[in-house]
């Protein structure tokens, strides 16, 4: 995919304009996209949407100055493409291909990265944002909006949309050089993670990408990645960007052998099976995908004769997508559950943020009162910023209001994607309720990607609700825009 340049920038700029206008200001106003990476519901809409179609690129890329000016509706497959043609990768790269930039900034995103660079919108220098008044602004951590640009993540859309959007990139070399590391024990699990998040190594070997895998009590890994340019593990240069090239005559060295995880071979498997790996940069970026982490087993894909049938291009995450919404819309699930004699299954497809001395708590009640394995794991910690950018317009000491995480505490964000049968009451959502009460037990945060349950006090109380109404009383003064309690709770 080609840049796109500033030219054809703002003619789809001015294409989402018209496309505002058009709707009435009676309407709902959303996005017209047919993709999604949301689990939660949303009521059913008959009007017209904001036409994004043209938001999808990247418009340039500055190699010296290691940033990229990228459109909201840009999926990061797309970004690292680009990118990638330059050494160069955004700071967190989120695990799912067709996630869009725009998307994860104001929904979060996380990956192995996040225990030194933070969350994707902590790297962003910029960004130009539709709002509810129908006007573009750019916003910045100081200038006359920076209210928006620190309240935007985490509103899901409440508070207008990202149409540009200026981030900071960091070299990579050629490899991802792995090693998975096995604890027995919760809190020597955690212990490491604390030790790596501060020295930025283990066994004196760099670690540049950190995330892990609970297969249940007693076996949690730890997947360590070393950026390497000839498939070891020495310390490769800062400047990686800036390698010289070979001289004339002098051949090219062999490339080492990798691992294919697109093909037959199941990348989470491969953690219980080998202590180290070696993945091109690109595939260990999108290691997970292939495979939906291990979702992709709820659909036959793991069955080694159904994969052999299953063509390449549709092991990918946004096909599963495409048929769990087709299980949502024909109920099939549940109608072989019926058939089977099985109880009635709920849902339980969240993230959540932990304190790392919290991690070996939950996973234990986890564990007990759930019941869902394997569970990721990727450890966290904001970026360090100075005490002008730690201070939020009521004057408290969160950076980012709307997703309040402490600045200097690593977190441990735990994912857990399925179903479990509990029969009669899975409307009620027990499981999930019970996770929103255990994680702010624990002095945690939970994402708002899928359902939410809060009242709307405690809502207000974990997401900063008045400075979300402020900032969206001046941005979309005619609340055009839902709000994110609507979005996250109610499910409008």
């Amino acid at each position: 995919m080609a840049l796109i340049g500033r030219t054809r920038h703002e003619a789809a700029v001015e294409q989402l304009r018209r496309s505002y206008a058009a709707i009435a200001p009676a309407d709902t106003v959303r996005l017209a996209k047919k993709t999604s990476n949301l689990f939660r519901a949303r009521a059913a809409t008959s009007g017209p949407g904001l036409d994004v179609s043209g938001l999808d690129g990247v418009i340039g890329i500055d190699p010296a100055g290691r940033t990229a000016d990228v459109q909201g509706m840009c999926t990061y497959e797309h970004l690292v493409e680009e990118t990638l043609r330059h050494g160069l990768i955004p700071y967190v790269v989120p695990q799912l291909k067709t996630i869009t930039l725009g998307g994860a900034v104001t929904g979060l995103g996380i990956e192995s990265t996040s225990f030194r660079n933070g969350l994707p919108h902590e790297s962003v220098l910029e960004m130009d944002i539709f709002t509810g008044s129908g006007e573009v602004v750019t916003a910045t951590e100081d200038n006359e909006h920076a209210d928006l640009f620190r309240t935007f993540p985490n509103s899901y859309g409440s508070l207008g949309y990202a149409t540009r959007l200026r981030i900071r990139l960091e070299p990579v070399p050629a490899y991802a050089a792995l090693r998975h590391v096995r604890f027995h024990e919760a809190d020597k699990l955690s212990a490491a993670i604390a030790e790596i998040t501060e020295s930025r190594e283990w066994d004196g070997v760099r670690v540049d990408g950190l995330d892990g895998v609970a297969f249940g009590p007693g076996e949690y890994y730890l997947t360590l990645a070393t950026w390497t340019d000839d498939g070891g593990f020495e310390v490769v240069p800062e400047e990686v960007a800036q390698r010289p090239s070979r001289r004339a005559g002098e051949l090219a060295p062999q490339p080492p052998k990798t691992s294919d995880y697109t093909g037959q071979q199941i990348f989470y498997r491969s953690i219980q099976q080998r202590s180290t790996d070696l993945l091109t940069v690109h595939d260990y970026l999108w290691r997970w995908d292939t495979d939906w982490f291990w979702c992709s087993g709820a659909f036959g894909a793991q069955d080694p004769r159904v994969r052999r049938l299953w063509p390449r291009r549709w092991r990918r995450s946004d096909v599963y997508m495409k048929l769990l919404g087709l299980d949502r819309r024909f109920g099939i699930a549940d109608r072989l559950d019926r058939r089977a004699g099985r109880p009635q299954r709920e849902r339980v497809i969240q993230d959540v943020e932990v304190p790392v001395e919290r991690l070996g708590e939950f996973l234990d009640w986890f564990d007990a009162a759930v019941g869902m394995r394997p569970v990721w794991l990727c450890p966290l910690r904001l970026l360090a910023r100075g005490s002008d950018a730690t201070t939020d317009v009521a004057g408290g000491s969160h950076p980012w209001t709307s997703y309040p995480l402490e600045p200097g505490q690593t977190y441990v964000n735990v994912g857990f994607w399925g179903t479990v049968h509990v029969g009669a009451d899975a409307p009620q959502a027990p499981r999930n309720r019970a996770i929103e009460a255990k994680v702010h037990e624990l002095d945690g945060h939970k994402s708002l990607y899928s359902d939410s349950f809060y009242d709307r006090e405690t809502f207000d109380r974990l997401y900063d609700g008045a400075n979300l109404a402020a900032v969206k009383q001046r941005y979309d003064p005619d609340d055009r825009f839902i709000s994110l309690y609507d979005k996250a709770v109610t499910r409008r």
